[in-house]
């Protein structure tokens, strides 16, 4: 699928605008799942000011996505109408150690690097991170979580830039923390930076914590498989895979779509898959679930775009 090019009414709008806009931009390779359709348009900002820039101008009709890593994501197959925003390099990708033992980081660093670096700071309470395929924007929106901590426990703000343009500071109460989920996921704000607050530790003990949470991941789950994390969200009181498992859709699959033998909360893309193929299967997964033990599994995946 193809959309009309809008580039140069966006440049018209915003003359000044220094980062890089394309047009059709696939974004397949761009996601963890490797399906999907392109975006209408996609930007990636020079830095926060560049991001501002756009934003002020952006025609108000022209529908807005944010999108990350791509590592809980799934694009739908006819692609993104508007405008997507992808952050990236240096503007938004520097960590800082401050006093305080706090660290602060631009929304675009892979979590991963954020708990190494903590690590290296002997910052304790981080290293959770190590176990979470994403970004530091995910996090934020998603409150994500592993292995016993989450982002909600280490938050002290969050910068970020309105859909008008107006650059923002979040305090962790303006966040609305909850069970994966954030209440400025319902706000169009994206978000560029974010200050955790650390507590002193011993560098050795939190690397073996994170050796504990890779080598926890690896036995588990099929993280060399084209899949995009966690599927459903837990139950309160149970687990996601507990329920699939009993439902019977343990390696089921739907085209080039699996639910893993491995961690059959996960969805993977064994080769060949469709976006409509990934969550078409996702969908039988609620549906059998639902059948089988009346409870209805939420999506912890975020599912965005148009169908074919």
């Amino acid at each position: 699928m193809t959309f009309p090019d809008i580039t140069p009414a966006l440049r018209a709008a915003a003359p000044e605008l220094r980062g890089r806009l394309l047009a059709n931009a696939e974004m397949a390779p761009l996601t963890w799942f490797r399906v999907g359709g392109p975006a209408q348009a996609l930007f990636t900002p020079a830095d926060e000011a560049d991001l501002a820039y756009l934003l002020a101008h952006l025609p108000p009709e022209i529908p807005l996505t944010v999108v990350g890593l791509g590592s809980n994501l799934i694009v739908r197959d006819g692609g993104i109408l508007g405008l997507v925003i992808r952050l990236g390099g240096k503007a938004f990708g520097e960590i800082a150690i401050e006093e305080g033992d706090r660290l602060r980081s631009g929304t675009a660093v892979p979590d991963v690097k954020v708990a190494r670096a903590a690590a290296d700071a002997s910052l304790d309470g981080l290293a959770f991170y190590r176990g979470i395929p994403g970004c530091i924007g995910g996090a934020l929106r998603m409150n994500a979580g592993a292995h016993g901590g989450e982002t909600t426990d280490l938050l002290i703000e969050a910068r970020g830039v309105t859909r008008a343009g107006e650059i923002v500071t979040l305090s962790h109460a303006d966040m609305g923390f909850a069970y994966r989920s954030s209440g400025a996921s319902t706000q169009e704000i994206i978000f560029t930076s974010a200050l955790f607050q650390g507590r002193p530790g011993e560098k050795a003990q939190i690397q073996a914590e994170m050796d504990r949470v890779t080598a926890a991941r690896e036995a588990a789950q099929p993280i060399k498989e084209r899949t995009g994390g966690s599927t459903f969200k837990n139950p309160e009181g149970g687990k996601a895979w507990q329920m699939i498992d009993a439902a019977g859709c343990r390696g089921l699959r739907i085209g080039g779509a699996q639910v893993s033998e491995m961690h059959c909360n996960f969805l993977i893309n064994t080769g060949g898959a469709t976006a409509a193929d990934v969550e078409g299967l996702g969908e039988e997964v609620r549906r059998r679930v639902k059948e089988n033990s009346g409870y209805e599994l939420h999506w912890e995946i975020k599912r965005i775009g148009v169908a074919a």
